[in-house]
């Protein structure tokens, strides 16, 4: 079956939503839970700002992202397109090609001064953008859904799964009906006059007409905190899988918070006795300090055109810079020494930040890597 929105009937292909019986068990249950979800988070709300990560373009059809889709800002994919540049360079000189070797190391040198987000070396390779969105209802956002895929079982977070790394981002693949009226939905959500900045807006309406078409990754996963009757972001970023969405929230209860708010002994115990609590429960929500936090679910949506996935837009936050502008920016301030050498020496600040860092990362039984040297 094919769904379009308002298209002509020889509309190109990532205009089409093309739906079919889902192929399996697994694919039919993760269809028959999207439909319950319509009907329980009924509303679909951003879930703030984009996030951005890297693809290629397959010969074959469609884009593999190549990077996880978690990142803030465009440059940070930028610097990843930057360490592509070098591996190819690296590969052309193991192989003799001594031209291609130098035109790639150019290239990820002029990406260390200028944003650049597509490059050609084998293939052509690009930034992408995707939009974040929950599904809420009267009980507030969305959690985990039973189907979707977890690594509760591997503990080493380096070796977990992340289903976005690898994905291929096609529009015309058909999709199971329930992720087809997703993707029919979202296509025609944009921010109402007045709810965000002039700038964000056009932006949202002119991809609207450039990058008509749309493909749903794999979902995310983070943490909303209940205020009142209302429920607010954590701020923490997304995880690929709700195990590592526990898993980021026990550090922040136990590092981050306790850092920020200047916890005494007494209230850290609290809060490393409710990460306990978290580690241990199957759960996805947690009590703590008068506090009530859900692990959600967050929809990440990648919108295509005629020449592909779309990148950054005109008025994304994009405050970093190309790592070169950056230095010589920071040297000019003096805040480079001119031993680069020299030992880190830590503030008072970061010397609190560091012993409960340790301490959480002796706890787990991990390496504990050095924030720099410091008088003891």
């Amino acid at each position: 079956m094919c769904c379009m929105v308002n298209f002509a009937d020889d509309a190109p292909g990532y205009l089409t939503i093309r739906m079919t019986a889902p192929e399996g068990p697994v694919a039919e249950l993760a269809d028959v839970e999207a439909w319950r979800a319509r009907e329980e988070y009924p509303q679909i709300l951003s879930a703030g700002n984009p996030v951005f990560g890297v693809a290629r373009e397959r010969l074959e059809g469609g884009w593999e992202l190549l990077s996880a889709m978690v990142e803030s800002f465009p440059q940070s994919a930028r610097d990843h397109l930057g360490m592509l540049s070098r591996e190819q360079a690296a590969k052309a000189r193991d192989a003799g090609d001594t031209e291609a070797q130098q035109r790639y190391q150019a290239l990820a040198e002029r990406m260390d001064r200028e944003k650049l987000d597509e490059i050609e070396l084998d293939a052509r390779y690009r930034v992408v953008r995707a939009e974040r969105h929950i599904r809420s209802g009267p009980d507030g956002p969305e959690p985990p859904r039973p189907s979707d895929p977890d690594d509760h079982q591997k503990p080493d977070i380096a070796k977990g799964l992340d289903p976005a790394v690898g994905f291929v981002m096609d529009p015309t693949v058909p999709t199971g009906m329930s992720e087809g009226i997703l993707k029919t939905d979202l296509i025609q959500l944009h921010p109402a006059k007045g709810q965000v900045p002039k700038g964000i807006r056009a932006d949202a309406l002119r991809a609207s007409r450039t990058h008509p078409g749309i493909v749903l990754l794999p979902a995310a996963f983070t943490v909303a905190e209940r205020i009142g009757t209302r429920w607010r972001p954590s701020g923490m970023a997304d995880a690929p899988t709700p195990f590592r969405a526990k898993d980021l929230l026990s550090m922040r209860l136990r590092v981050t918070e306790p850092f920020e708010l200047r916890m005494t002994p007494e209230q850290r115990a609290v809060y490393a006795e409710a990460a306990d609590g978290l580690e241990a429960e199957q759960g996805c929500e947690l009590t703590v300090d008068d506090r009530f936090l859900r692990i959600i679910r967050v929809e990440r949506t990648v919108r295509f055109g005629p020449d592909g996935p779309e990148g950054p837009r005109p008025h994304d936050y994009d405050p970093e810079e190309p790592v070169m502008v950056q230095d010589a920016r920071l040297r000019a301030q003096g805040l480079i020494p001119d031993d680069e050498d020299a030992p880190i020496v830590l503030d008072e600040s970061a010397k609190r930040f560091q012993a409960l860092f340790e301490a959480e990362m002796a706890r787990r039984g991990k390496p504990i890597p050095h924030f720099g040297d410091h008088d003891e």
